[in-house]
């Protein structure tokens, strides 16, 4: 089965790094676009961050820009999202999503969603 699955989430200090990683199983995320997404309480789902499938394009949004960094792992096929010098406004839930396409990452749509990590800032 085609499946995506998201770890790495959990409760965070602002100023604190975490790394979020996607595991497709199923498919091999080689031949696929690939996005990281998130969704804040009543906020519209944004696009944090993608990459094309020739991994030559890479794109972010201007929120996280300097910030986060997405990457791909052929080997453990795997998409992680680094996240360092977290805000609060960083707390979503954050999902990665993946496409077969030739597309560019930022101007196309995903076929294949992960249920999405928690990033929660504690009290």
């Amino acid at each position: 089965q085609l499946q995506l699955v998201e770890s790495g989430g959990g409760l965070v200090q602002p100023w604190e790094s975490l790394r979020l990683s996607c595991a497709a199983s199923g498919f091999i995320l080689d031949y696929y676009v690939i996005a990281w997404f998130r969704q804040a309480a009543v906020k519209e789902r944004e696009r944090v961050s993608c990459i094309n499938r020739s991994r030559t394009y890479i794109n972010y949004a201007d929120s996280v820009k300097g910030r986060f960094t997405i990457s791909t792992d052929s080997a453990k096929n795997t998409v992680d999202l680094q996240m360092n010098s977290l805000k609060p406004e960083d707390t979503a839930v954050y999902y990665c999503a993946a496409v077969s396409s030739y597309g560019l990452c930022t101007a196309i749509k995903y076929d294949f969603w992960g249920r999405g990590t928690q990033v929660t800032f504690s009290s």
